[in-house]
């Protein structure tokens, strides 16, 4: 079995194609999914994926995508 690796909040960002401070924004206000290993935030892009075709950001937060 291959498990999935972790990933920074900076891989995510580039994954989504936006800033940093979006996905930490989003981490702490829309519910993006992600994990305290120690002092850091890791995150599973599985997981974050599943979390933008659920809905992710509220049409609030469109404008956040573009970049």
């Amino acid at each position: 079995m291959i498990s999935e690796p972790w990933v920074t909040a900076l891989e995510v960002a580039k994954h989504l194609g936006v800033a940093k401070d979006t996905v930490y924004r989003w981490r702490e206000h829309k519910g993006l999914p992600a994990h305290k290993i120690g002092r850091l935030w890791k995150f599973q892009l599985s997981e974050v994926d599943g979390w933008v075709r659920a809905g992710g950001p509220d049409d609030d937060n469109v404008e956040e995508l573009k970049g």
